[in-house]
């Protein structure tokens, strides 16, 4: 388990304001993300909502799943993080 979640199903219009509106009525959110798309600028239908305690997440989670936001229904579990290699990315192609 963790304090961070990922939600996923996320509506174009959603913004860090109303996701973290959304889940902050089920405990202290830390901090609210829309993950944008860097070219676009556009959302990419997915974020992560990080709360202060595990059990606050954990409350989120089951009440969220399936709730209803901005006209659509959300996926939410927790977040796994990712293995990312140090250092900076480089195309594999280049010597």
């Amino acid at each position: 388990m963790g304090n961070k979640l990922f939600v996923g199903g996320l509506a174009w219009a959603t913004t860090d304001v109303t996701l973290k509106e959304a889940f902050a009525q089920h405990g202290e959110v830390r901090e609210a993300r829309v993950v944008l798309d860097k070219e676009t600028g556009r959302s990419r239908g997915f974020g992560f909502v990080t709360f202060a305690s595990e059990e606050d997440a954990a409350r989120a989670k089951d009440a969220m799943n399936g709730a209803m936001i901005d006209g659509r229904a959300v996926r939410v579990d927790f977040s796994q993080e990712k293995d990312r290699p140090a250092g900076p990315r480089r195309n594999p192609r280049e010597p």
